[in-house]
């Protein structure tokens, strides 16, 4: 199979968090088309989860879908970060908890199609009241449910973000199976 080549890339407009090209792409027939490419700096989110198994959460106004969404905490990597502690960091900033031991469940391509955002999804289940410190531009709630409301909300269509979806199934089939061994 032939593979495709970048022959060009031209940036297009430049945010804070990311970077829109066109990339210019020979395809296995020879042609060319152009393609977008959004470029992320990486993020990380974590499931905080309290000692009676309940799963502290954020709600917050998100521009895109242009409404409130309810989330597990996540954010941007700082320049130099790894995700492990950007996730314990969104964590205390948003939620007011620090993590004791944390656990890695997997990582997350948002959008494979025009996007390299990579997410590094984490879990505690060792939680220290701290104190919360959001941005300047952050105005959530914090909330805590039951994992099963969770889940029966993500069936329900009520919770839609992603990451979220992905990291709350992938915690609870982690403690399905610990409960089989």
């Amino acid at each position: 199979m032939a593979d495709h080549k970048r022959i060009d890339r031209k940036l297009e407009f430049e945010g804070k968090i990311v970077k829109f090209y066109s990339d210019t792409m020979q395809l296995p027939d020879g042609n060319t088309e152009i393609w977008d490419f959004i470029e992320h700096k990486g993020a990380a989110a974590i499931v905080p989860v309290k000692e009676n198994g309940d799963v502290i959460m954020v709600r917050q106004y998100r521009n895109a879908p242009e409404r409130y969404t309810l989330e597990i905490p996540a954010g941007a990597l700082n320049p130099g970060e790894d995700r492990q502690t950007a996730a314990v960091r969104e964590l205390e900033e948003e939620t007011g908890y620090r993590a004791g031991k944390v656990g890695h469940l997997f990582d997350l391509y948002t959008t494979v199609a025009f996007c390299n955002e990579l997410i590094g999804i984490y879990y505690t289940e060792e939680l220290t009241p701290a104190k919360q410190h959001l941005d300047p531009d952050e105005f959530l709630n914090v909330e805590v449910h039951p994992l099963d409301e969770l889940i029966g909300m993500i069936m329900q269509g009520k919770i839609q973000d992603a990451k979220t979806i992905a990291a709350l199934l992938a915690y609870n089939t982690k403690k399905m199976q610990e409960k089989l061994s």
